[in-house]
């Protein structure tokens, strides 16, 4: 069950520290998009932030924004999108049960959000990278995120909406940088090192929330309302226990203060919450590698193609029987661009398949029929149990080498976890515009939240770009909605 900190009576704060018509808090890239657009609007907008600065994980992230539906960077490229075309996409990769409603909105909105990034000084260069990668590591603007593999293929017109900022490698700092920098310019002043710990009521209606700041009790209030924008709950294990333990005993993907704490304030408030067990998960396999060889289980067998957008092929080895391990061939190896093998090499080698299912701990012949009827299928041209795209397929011939992802990227001697890391994607149910709904569907006067600690666009099921993109937009809905008061 969730750890409730309940709701303080406005009549027993003797005194505020400051006054503000909206107070934003948590200072990731839904904080920033929400106080921006409350500032403005002309609104007065204050963000409490417990760290020592803004960015939280979203300046951590990769930086990618999914964002399509006939963007200047996909046109540029030579790609035509709609609407309704990305919507088709993401309503089955974001599946099943992706809040279509909000799904709706986003894809529909997505051209303007683009423009929204572009006017903050995110900058894109017009250029695809046209490769399977967690990560480019070049400048490119555009990127596959898995929408020209099966079954998405058949499902929607495939086309790149990867868009990165133009910076190699990280880049969620940078969509950080010109977040803040905007919201600075906007008036919104910030508060750091203040951990909100409850909310302020009055009459039913939020109107503020107690703080601790180096040990010190503060309270802040909200002449329009609260926006929570404090993350998921990937660094509480009780709350992982709870409501997504496949996650516990993994990697977490955060800055390590994502505990839960604006959904906890709410819930306490009697917030609804809503798909809490919907997870992602990174298994630290290289694209460039599973596409051009396979992924097996425990077993010896494959589970999935191997070209689809890594967060679902990791999605897909958290619930198989493991180890999973990437299976190449000498050809396959040699093929890995220099750039895309981020210092990974083989942890196991062998002549023949039989001697490497010793080496792996694999069932005997496991591993023998599934390269036999992989390469029998490859030779035909068609991968007819899984639907690998015919650009990776050929078959896999002696000596072979396998990748332990449990060592992760760099080349580490020594395993360094599960290999996979995660995070969650469940919160606070929340409306169209942000509005944090009761366990009774009303919304709760005065309070709202966006980003991971809410419920957004997901089901069962994520891509790249999709948290800074979701978080984004409806950050802004809900910035525009609380300055209206």
């Amino acid at each position: 069950m969730l750890t409730m900190v309940n709701p303080v009576p406005a009549a027993e704060v003797a005194s505020y520290e400051a006054e503000v018509d909206v107070l934003v808090v948590g200072y990731g890239c839904a904080g920033a998009a929400a106080a921006y657009e409350a500032a403005s609007a002309g609104a007065e907008v204050l963000v409490l932030e417990r760290a020592s600065g803004p960015g939280g994980s979203s300046a951590q992230s990769g930086g990618e924004l999914y964002l399509g539906g006939g963007t200047r960077v996909q046109r540029a490229c030579g790609f035509t999108d709609d609407a309704d075309n990305m919507f088709a996409y993401l309503r089955a990769a974001l599946g099943p049960h992706a809040d279509e409603q909000k799904l709706r909105l986003y894809c529909d909105g997505s051209v303007e959000h683009f423009e929204w990034f572009a006017a903050r000084g995110v900058r894109f260069e017009e250029s695809l990278y046209d490769a399977p990668s967690w990560m480019p590591p070049t400048k490119d603007g555009l990127m596959w995120l898995g929408e020209n593999a099966w079954p998405y293929d058949t499902l929607a017109r495939p086309v790149p909406r990867g868009h990165r900022p133009a910076t190699e490698s990280w880049a969620g700092h940078t969509v950080m940088d010109a977040l803040t920098a905007s919201a600075t310019e906007a008036g919104v002043r910030t508060v750091t090192d203040t951990r909100a710990v409850s909310l302020v009521v009055e009459d039913g209606r939020v109107v503020g929330v107690t703080a601790r700041r180096y040990g010190t009790d503060l309270a802040y209030r909200a002449r329009r309302g609260v926006v929570l924008t404090t993350g998921g709950f990937v660094d509480n294990e009780e709350m992982l226990a709870d409501h997504a333990p496949e996650l516990l005993g993994h990697g977490k993907v955060s800055d390590g203060l994502d505990d839960g704490s604006g959904i906890r304030m709410a819930a306490a408030m009697g917030a609804a919450t809503r798909r809490m067990g919907f997870v992602e998960a990174a298994y630290t396999a290289l694209p460039a590698m599973v596409c051009r060889g396979m992924l097996v289980n425990g077993l010896g067998r494959r589970f999935i193609n191997e070209d689809v957008y890594p967060g679902l092929f990791s999605h897909a080895a958290l619930h198989q029987p493991g180890p999973c391990w990437v299976i190449l061939d000498e050809q396959g190896l040699d093929d890995v661009p220099a750039r895309d093998l981020w210092g990974v090499r083989p942890t196991h080698g062998a002549e023949t398949l039989a001697e490497l299912e010793v080496d792996l701990g694999l069932p005997a012949g496991s591993l023998q029929e599934t390269v036999s009827t992989y390469n029998r299928h490859a030779e035909g041209g068609e991968d007819v149990l899984f639907h690998k795209n015919p650009r990776w397929l050929r078959p896999l011939e002696g000596p072979f080498a396998a990748v332990d992802p449990r060592y992760g990227f760099g080349g580490s001697a020594q395993p360094v976890g599960t290999g996979f890391s995660g995070f969650t994607l469940g919160g606070l149910h929340t409306g169209l515009d942000g509005e944090v709904l009761s366990v009774a569907g009303e919304p709760i006067a005065g309070l709202y939240a966006a980003g991971r600690a809410a419920s957004g666009i997901h089901g069962d099921g994520y891509i790249s770009g999709t948290s800074l993109g979701d978080g984004t937009f409806f950050g802004r809905r809900a910035g525009r909605t609380v300055a209206r008061g």
